[in-house]
């Protein structure tokens, strides 16, 4: 129990690493969009996010769930692209409401929601994402198991049709 709490707990700060550089690769390309056009809060907070899943498809691959099963990267890229959608709902629909259902939007607002959002689709992705996405490879025996094995099934030896060992043909 103790070693599967220790694995969370490195993955988890894994996954906050990785997660909290794309924070701010969102927050900022958020800020440059919207103050280098004329996009509107929504628009710019979604380009945002498409930039910051990108950069975190390549954190979470290489480093945070790098020893996990990398047999099926077109479903792996599918699902991450999947519940990376639906986390970019989640995040931009916290934005969208701020802003056209409350009239929350001046820049400070923006951020705030937009960071809000993101804390609260960060949740549904760190479920999705270690649960289906990067899935764990099988465990495999202890040593001490397969020891135990191999005392009790002794091999059979080869013979020749005419009794002696195939070895000593």
């Amino acid at each position: 129990m103790r070693e599967r709490i220790e694995r969370l707990a490195r993955e988890v700060v894994k996954f906050g690493a990785v997660g909290g550089a794309g924070v701010l690769v969102n927050l900022l390309v958020f800020n440059l969009v919207r103050h280098a056009t004329d996009l509107a809060v929504v628009r710019a907070s979604i380009i945002a996010t498409v930039v910051a899943i990108v950069f975190n498809y390549l954190g979470f691959r290489y480093f945070t769930y790098r020893d996990r099963d990398k047999g099926r990267r077109t479903r792996e890229m599918s699902l991450f692209l999947l519940f990376s959608a639906v986390g970019l709902v989640i995040e931009n629909g916290v934005l969208y409401t701020a802003t056209y259902g409350f009239g929350w939007d001046s820049p400070l607002q923006s951020n705030i929601f937009k960071f809000l959002g993101i804390g609260i689709g960060t949740l549904f992705r760190f479920w999705s994402y270690r649960t289906w996405v990067f899935r764990t490879l099988p465990a495999r025996e202890p040593v001490t198991r397969a020891e135990t094995f191999l005392e009790h099934e002794q091999p059979t030896a080869v013979r020749t049709t005419d009794g002696t060992p195939a070895a000593h043909r």
